[in-house]
């Protein structure tokens, strides 16, 4: 498929989704969003993509937020369905059964750091910005900052950043966990490619039941979350990856998986 606002890539198991929007730094408009959720799908059902990793293009910015102009002609109903389109990405992308890489080269705001909550880990360089700062425009987030925002930093930070509307510096997004990791710019590529690579040599039906397993229980009772772990660890169990993983240890040699 041809992407008119994304470049796409694949190599040796990564594939790469590239926001490319330059002009507007990387903003997001409808026509992005559905075609950041197709690409998904594709790398979702490509047996050669193990990991995903998502990004914008150049270096100023991740995704420097929605497109204003598209905002400023909604109404109640059609506000409701534009974020309901974009949260159909965020869930989309949040229980993607391989790991997501947010690589934040930039500004990620608004819609940015949204895209970049619903991905399993963040690294971003130490020119990273990231806020919610709908509040100025007289709005609120609306692809589940205000749910997957106090979900990783707590509460009481998310409030703040959100009522305040402030942005904050890549040194404070590692502080208070919005950011796994922050390196040099000329770095971030090969870093994301090195974490991904760490993952991707593991069980994939592995990686597919732990993301399930963390995200499903993350809300839940103790009680109830263990017992769906203990649902994914018997799921797991029972595959030919765990068969093989379980024998290569003890043969002493690499596992060959094959995601069965």
């Amino acid at each position: 498929m041809t992407y008119e606002n994304l470049t796409i890539s694949k190599e040796n198991g990564l594939g790469w989704i590239v926001v490319n929007r330059p002009d507007k730094l990387n903003a997001l408009n409808i026509k992005t969003v559905e075609e950041m959720h197709s690409a998904f799908l594709a790398f979702k059902e490509d047996m050669e993509v193990k990991a995903v990793i998502l990004t914008g293009s150049g270096e100023k910015a991740f995704i420097a937020g929605a497109d204003i102009s598209e905002l400023a002609k909604l109404d109640h109903e059609a506000g409701r369905q534009y974020v309901l389109k974009g949260q159909e990405l965020t869930k989309l992308m949040e229980n993607y059964p391989k790991p997501v890489i947010a690589a934040v080269n930039g500004y990620a705001l608004g819609g940015g750091t949204e895209m970049a909550l619903a991905c399993h880990i963040r690294i971003g360089t130490e020119n990273a910005k990231m806020g919610q700062p709908e509040v100025k425009l007289g709005l609120i987030p609306g692809f589940g900052g205000t749910q997957r925002l106090s979900r990783l930093v707590g509460k009481g930070k998310a409030m703040e950043m959100i009522l305040t509307g402030k942005v904050i510096d890549a040194a404070e997004a590692l502080q208070i966990g919005l950011l796994n990791k922050v390196v040099p710019p000329e770095k971030l590529r090969l870093t994301c490619e090195a974490l991904a690579n760490e993952m991707i040599v593991n069980g994939p039906l592995a990686l597919e039941y732990a993301i399930g397993a963390i995200n499903k229980g993350f809300d839940k009772p103790m009680d109830e979350a263990l017992l769906l772990e203990a649902d994914f660890f018997g799921a797991s169990c029972n595959t030919e990856d765990s068969k093989e993983g379980t024998k290569a240890f003890l043969e002493k040699r690499k596992p060959n998986f094959q995601g069965k």
